[in-house]
């Protein structure tokens, strides 16, 4: 699979997923996750090893933190609390990636709209893109509230750029996770797929058959 070496044609708009592609959200993950852990009497779990699942959500962390999945009688009660820590503090620790302004501020300045879109739900997504101000700056913010089929069905990426006004065909869409590529792939957009997201064997992404991959924030500047 191509890395990112030159420029392609300039995007009518730019889709990112949110956590892992857009912004770092794995320390109030894993801030959470051990937080609970702590109140159950167990120990602190490594960053990393939360770091890596945390593009799977809620229930990747009740799984890496207390080995539940979803059939067992404490999985909800599990959920339900790691849930409720993470609402209280959405963007505590989170951050943009490191050079991620500066790519938005280039499309801003070029007149290029971005949006985003996530299996993140809304209640969660919206405080935490206002915290980070960039809720003025997306175009649109699709999340699973908003749809009847979340990623990879590209409805969400329909409605985003029905929202922005722009031809699918001419979107770009970056994500850290196979069904973001998959999403993509099924709106028949450019897919470029992000090796610095949260992934937890960084050799499958050349499988994910995304048009391009970009190893770093920097090389996805380069390219749009």
């Amino acid at each position: 699979m191509p890395r990112i070496s030159v420029k392609t044609e300039q995007p009518s708009t730019v889709l990112f997923d949110l956590d892992g592609t857009l912004i770092d959200t794995a320390p109030d993950f894993i801030r959470c996750l051990n937080e609970l852990r702590q109140q159950h009497g167990l120990p602190e779990l490594p960053a990393e090893h939360i770091r890596r699942s945390v593009s799977n959500g809620a229930r990747a962390m009740v799984l890496v933190g207390f080995g539940l999945e979803p059939e067992h009688p404490d999985y909800l009660a599990k959920h339900t609390a790691f849930l409720d820590l993470y609402e209280a503090g959405v963007a505590v620790e989170t951050r943009l990636f490191e050079g991620m302004d500066a790519l938005l501020q280039s499309l801003e300045q070029r007149g290029i709209p971005w949006g985003i879109v996530t299996n993140k739900p809304v209640r969660f997504a919206a405080p935490l893109v206002q915290a980070l101000d960039l809720a003025e700056r997306c175009a649109s913010l699709v999340c699973p509230d908003h749809v009847t089929d979340r990623k990879p069905h590209p409805e969400a990426l329909f409605l985003a750029c029905k929202q922005i006004g722009v031809d699918p065909a001419r979107a770009v869409y970056v994500g850290d996770h196979e069904r973001d590529i998959q999403a993509g792939r099924n709106a028949h957009m450019k897919t470029i797929a992000v090796r610095y997201g949260y992934i937890e064997e960084p050799e499958t992404v050349d499988l994910w058959h995304a048009d391009i991959i970009a190893d770093t924030v920097n090389d996805l500047a380069k390219l749009l």
